[in-house]
C-alpha cells in the first residue's frame, strides 16, 4: 500500500513543568492524499488530546518510503533512517546507490539499527545505512478504512 505521509506541525500552549504556559510547536505524521486531508485528519487526531486552542501551523510532505512502529513501551521516538540501495548497472558494470528515507520507532539509537535490520530482513536488494538521527515527530497517523464502511463502488475492483 503506498502512502502520503505529510508532516504537520501543531502549535498550542502547553503546561511546562514549572506550571507555567509555554507556546509550543509539536511535529507529527500523518498519512493522507492530500495538504487538506492531512490538515483535517491531524485536527481530528489531535483535538481529543489538546484542551484549550491549537493551530496547524506548518504541512509539508514527508519522503519517507517505508515505516517501522514499534509496540514496545520503551519505544517512544522516532528515527528517520537514510538507506542506500546497491544495484549493479548491467551494461557498465557500475554500482548505483539510490537513496531512501525509512522512519523507525525505537527507545535509542541501538534500538533503531536493531529494529530497521529487522524490518528489512526480507529484503532481496542490498542496502548501506548512511545515517541515523533522532526526529522531533512526536506520533504518526497512517491512514486506516473503517471496517463498517462500503466501497461507494463495490464492484470497480471486478472488471
Amino acid at each position: 500500500m503506498l502512502h502520503n505521509w505529510f508532516e504537520c506541525k501543531i502549535r498550542y500552549e502547553k503546561i511546562a513543568e514549572n506550571g507555567m504556559n509555554k507556546k509550543v510547536t509539536e511535529p507529527y505524521l500523518v498519512d493522507a492524499l492530500s495538504f487538506t486531508e492531512a490538515e483535517s485528519r491531524i485536527i481530528e487526531e489531535i483535538t481529543p488530546f489538546i484542551s484549550g486552542e491549537f493551530t496547524v501551523s506548518d504541512i509539508k510532505r514527508a519522503n519517507y518510503s517505508e515505516l517501522f512502529p514499534s509496540e514496545e513501551e520503551a519505544a517512544d521516538r522516532w528515527f528517520k533512517c537514510k538507506l542506500y540501495f546497491i544495484t549493479l548497472d548491467e551494461k557498465s558494470g557500475a554500482e548505483k546507490k539510490t537513496a531512501t528515507n525509512v522512519l523507525v520507532q525505537a527507545a535509542d539509537l541501538r534500538d533503531a539499527i536493531k529494529k530497521l535490520d529487522e524490518g528489512m530482513k526480507g529484503t532481496m536488494a542490498d542496502y548501506v545505512i548512511a545515517s541515523v538521527a533522532e526526529t522531533a515527530i512526536m506520533d504518526v497517523y497512517p491512514y486506516s478504512a473503517e471496517p463498517d464502511v462500503k466501497p461507494e463502488f463495490p464492484d470497480a475492483d471486478k472488471r
